[in-house]
């Protein structure tokens, strides 16, 4: 299947269509599709007048949500819980994932915070530690990592981002997943930078919990987002923060007074609702476009606006590429070092380029209805060119 850009702008994206801006700052915040737009005007019209309302606009919502997230990450519906952000996730799996006092939990440097604070506050709570391995220059060192898993018969888990914010990083999963496995190691994965520019199969990769949000790559509405638990792990964990419909008692909501607490059998234990009824309706809008789209199509357009950014800094020794140059160790996160960060950022503003500077790099996010004589302009300016 090839990607009609073209298209997609006119259809989804008439703003940049029309060329009003030049969007790079997906690891931001995403912009709404069109057709996510009118789900959010549509039911939100509903909400507004709640007479209006039917069955269909409640849990029927939530079911394809899940069932939309399963599928990008080839996943069963089941193994899927809906969350209003990452941070959400990461909780769940720091309070509820088996480890106790003396354990290590491994991580490294460079991680953003969200997947950092909850680890060390609920280390903490155990008695146990959360080590941060060393960078190794500007990316994580993960042959350092693996021979910690390999070698420390006290490291119980693993949580990485997938995708660095800042630097770009791409973990290797299968590698990093596999070696987990052999050693009775769960891995956790906040994914919210990688979902969207690059295809996940979250089996194949042996993951056992993965957060995202779905605010920027996923272009939907902020406080919307999922959590994924290994199916054949989900009865082992028990929630630590409990919602009135985790548990299947309740789903006649005629009678609720009889306060059953066995649990879901399947993720839906980790949901805290009410959810945003209007918001996760809109979010399996723009996850039924990446399927629509192909995730796979999606990703190889991204590939190949990233592509451009290697080969521009091949040209141009003067600009440092913090981002790993072999595609299989990046997404669509490019990180750039110009001789004068705060002029290039200024140059890019001005052009109505839409990007970021993170931890002392431009940081350009393109996604896969941007264009390549975008990326060319952007990069010209990063360079100094008008």
């Amino acid at each position: 299947m090839t990607l009609d850009v073209t298209a997609i702008r006119e259809q989804e994206f008439p703003w940049a269509a029309r060329g009003e801006a030049v969007f790079l700052d997906h690891a931001s915040t995403g912009p709404l599709p069109e057709r996510t737009r009118r789900m959010i005007a549509e039911h939100g019209l509903k909400r507004a007048e709640p007479f209006r309302l039917r069955a269909d606009d409640f849990f029927p919502v939530l079911d394809r949500a899940r069932e939309r997230a399963a599928a990008l990450i080839s996943a069963r519906p089941e193994s899927i819980a809906l969350a209003t952000n990452t941070s959400h996730g990461v909780n769940i799996a720091a309070r509820t994932l088996p480890y106790g006092a003396g354990d290590v939990v491994l991580s490294t440097q460079g991680e953003f915070p969200a997947n950092v604070y909850p680890w060390i506050a609920a280390t903490r709570a155990r008695g146990a530690e959360f080590r941060m391995l060393p960078l190794a220059g500007y990316l994580p060192d993960e042959e350092a990592m693996l021979r910690a898993i390999e070698t420390d018969p006290r490291i119980k888990g693993v949580a990485v981002s997938w995708v660095s914010y800042w630097s770009g990083h791409r973990f290797d999963l299968a590698a990093l997943g596999a070696a987990c496995r052999a050693r009775g190691i769960w891995l956790f994965v906040d994914a919210i930078q990688g979902i969207g520019a690059v295809e996940l199969d979250v089996t194949r990769a042996n993951v056992d919990v993965l957060s995202c949000g779905a605010q920027k790559w996923l272009l939907s509405p902020w406080g919307t987002g999922f959590v994924y638990v290994r199916p054949d792990l989900i009865q082992a964990l028990e929630p630590a923060e409990v919602g009135w419909m985790a548990q299947p008692a309740n789903a006649d909501l005629t009678s609720l007074l009889e306060y059953d607490p066995k649990w879901h059998d399947d993720a839906r234990r980790f949901e805290v609702v009410t959810l945003d009824f209007v918001h996760f309706a809109a979010m399996a809008e723009s996850v039924g476009l990446f399927l629509e789209v192909g995730p796979d199509v999606a990703a190889a357009q991204v590939r190949a606006l990233a592509d451009r950014a290697v080969a521009f800094t091949q040209a141009h020794p003067a600009i440092e590429l913090v981002t790993p140059a072999d595609p299989n160790r990046r997404a669509g996160v490019i990180a750039l070092k110009p001789p004068d960060v705060a002029a290039a950022s200024e140059r890019l503003k001005g052009a109505r380029i839409f990007h970021s500077v993170r931890e002392g790099c431009v940081r350009l996010a393109p996604h896969f209805y941007n264009t390549l004589d975008e990326m060319d302009r952007s990069l010209e300016l990063v360079a100094g060119g008008r």
